[in-house]
């Protein structure tokens, strides 16, 4: 049994998280076509609605995406990224000065308008793979960094087209460290670092589940663990639920198996059943004594 999330730094521009509890990240989409709330949020206003109330539910992070990734996806062009964005970004960081902002690019340029407009977090779903000035922008701003494992492109990453893998633990491991390499090369600081091993991108269901398995061989590589499981693909293969919206108590399951394997951060879509999931899992795990103590 993991200790994780452990008594450990996340250093995200003006602050520090101590990583001894789970860390909760809301999601607010802006897109029209997301998997599973694509369209619901469309204005700064019903963003800030929204957070208001993932906040409530115990959102440590509001995790904001202008840009869907979902199997099919087209790309998104700058301007309307930003365009997207950019308005949500200072209306929450105006209403709630006290919660860190992530927002999830894979463009320079985006992540320095909205680290420009308060935000703290680039959550980059290619691991700086897809813009080469990202890890730069990113040092520079002092901005905490989640590098996600990805192959592909945004159209192509949440398809089954680079999902060929031998070992896919190993695999994912050894290509999540040339990401933490290239954004140390950069001059990001290594306490800036969290790794997400990419769960439903480029990985049918098999390699997801082993991936959540072997969650102790991904935090070997040094750095806070994120899970983005929330209502994916795979949850619904097992559940047998077709609609992505209610496949949160399969997420929670998921979410609850990768703290017990070393997850210290969770990206989800229903705060509140998390959170509670999250923090009474914990109060149990930190209490087992490892074997032979």
């Amino acid at each position: 049994m993991s200790d994780a999330p452990g008594n450990v730094l996340w250093r995200v521009r003006e602050r520090s998280f101590q990583l001894d509890r789970p860390i909760v990240l809301g999601i607010v989409n802006v897109t029209p076509d997301s998997f599973s709330d694509g369209g619901n949020v469309f204005s700064a206003g019903t963003a800030v609605s929204l957070a208001e109330q993932l906040i409530a539910d115990g959102a440590d992070v509001l995790d904001v995406g202008g840009e869907s990734t979902r199997p099919g996806a087209q790309p998104v062009g700058v301007d309307e990224e930003i365009r997207r964005v950019v308005p949500v970004v200072w209306a929450l960081r105006g209403t709630f000065p006290q919660v860190p902002i992530s927002v999830d690019t894979v463009k320079a340029v985006v992540a320095r308008a909205v680290l420009d407009a308060g935000a703290s977090i680039i959550n980059d779903v290619s691991g700086f793979r897809l813009d080469p000035e990202m890890a730069g922008v990113c040092a520079k701003a002092k901005a905490g960094v989640v590098l996600m494992h990805s192959r592909g492109t945004v159209s192509e990453m949440a398809t089954f087209v680079h999902a060929k893998y031998r070992d896919v633990t190993a695999e994912v491991s050894a290509e999540l460290r040339e990401r933490v390499d290239a954004a140390l090369a950069a001059g990001i600081d290594a306490e800036a670092i969290v790794v997400d091993p990419g769960i439903g991108f480029a990985k049918r269901a098999e390699h997801s589940l082993q991936l959540l398995a072997d969650l102790p061989r991904i935090a070997a590589l040094g750095y806070p663990v994120l899970v983005g499981v929330s209502r994916k693909r795979f949850i619904g293969e097992i559940t047998g639920v077709t609609i992505a919206s209610e496949r949160d108590a399969g997420t929670i399951g998921a979410n609850v198996a990768a703290l017990a394997r070393g997850a210290a951060l969770f990206r989800v879509h229903d705060v509140r059943g998390t959170r509670q999931a999250l923090d009474v899992a914990w109060s149990v795990i930190r209490r087992v004594s490892p074997v032979g103590d």
